[in-house]
C-alpha cells in the first residue's frame, strides 16, 4: 500500500479516530488461473479475539488496486470503472464495508489485509449478502479455492 509500508503505523485517516477510510491496496503478480480476489482485514490482537476490520470479495483478477476510501455499500464500485464491483461482507463492528483501527488505548495492534487469489467467484445468495457474508462464511466458502495468498500488516496505537 502507498499509504503504509510492512509493519508500519498506518495513518490517521485510516483509522475510527478520522476519516475511517480504507487504504490504497496495490494488486501484482495475480496467478493467471485467478477467477476473483477477496481479501480479509483483520485484528489478531483484540481482547476479545480475532476482531475482523474488512471482508470484500468476487473482485475481479484484471483489477490492480483497490483505491481509496472504497463506498461502504455492500456492491461498491471500484476504481474509475462504473461497471467493475465487488461485494463487501460485515465486519465486527456490524456494517458493511471497512471499518478501520480502533484499540482500546493502551498497546499497539496489529492489522493483516490478506487477499486471496481464488480459482473461482464466490456465490451466495442474495437475501444471504443482504444480511451480512461474516469473514468466517468467506473463509468456509474459500476452502479449497486459495491459490495464493498475500498479505499486507500495519500497526495502530491510541
Amino acid at each position: 500500500s502507498p499509504a503504509f509500508k510492512e509493519g508500519e503505523m498506518i495513518p490517521l485517516k485510516f483509522t475510527c479516530d478520522s476519516f475511517d477510510i480504507s487504504p490504497k491496496i496495490v494488486i501484482s503478480n495475480v496467478p493467471e488461473n485467478t477467477k476473483s480476489l477477496a481479501l480479509i482485514c483483520d485484528d489478531p490482537d483484540a481482547p476479545m479475539g480475532v476482531w475482523v476490520h474488512w471482508v470484500i470479495f468476487n473482485l475481479p483478477p484484471l483489477v490492480t488496486e483497490l483505491p481509496e476510501g472504497i463506498s461502504k455499500e455492500i456492491t461498491p464500485v471500484i476504481g474509475s470503472d462504473s461497471t467493475v464491483r465487488a461485494v463487501q461482507g460485515i465486519n465486527d463492528f456490524r456494517r458493511f464495508g471497512y471499518g478501520g483501527p480502533c484499540p482500546p488505548k493502551g498497546s499497539t495492534h496489529r492489522y493483516f489485509f490478506k487477499l486471496y487469489a481464488l480459482d473461482t467467484l464466490l456465490e451466495f445468495g442474495n437475501e444471504r449478502i443482504k444480511k451480512g457474508i461474516t469473514a468466517d462464511d468467506l473463509s468456509h466458502k474459500m476452502e479449497g479455492h486459495i491459490l495464493v495468498i498475500a498479505q499486507l500488516m500495519g500497526k495502530y496505537k491510541r
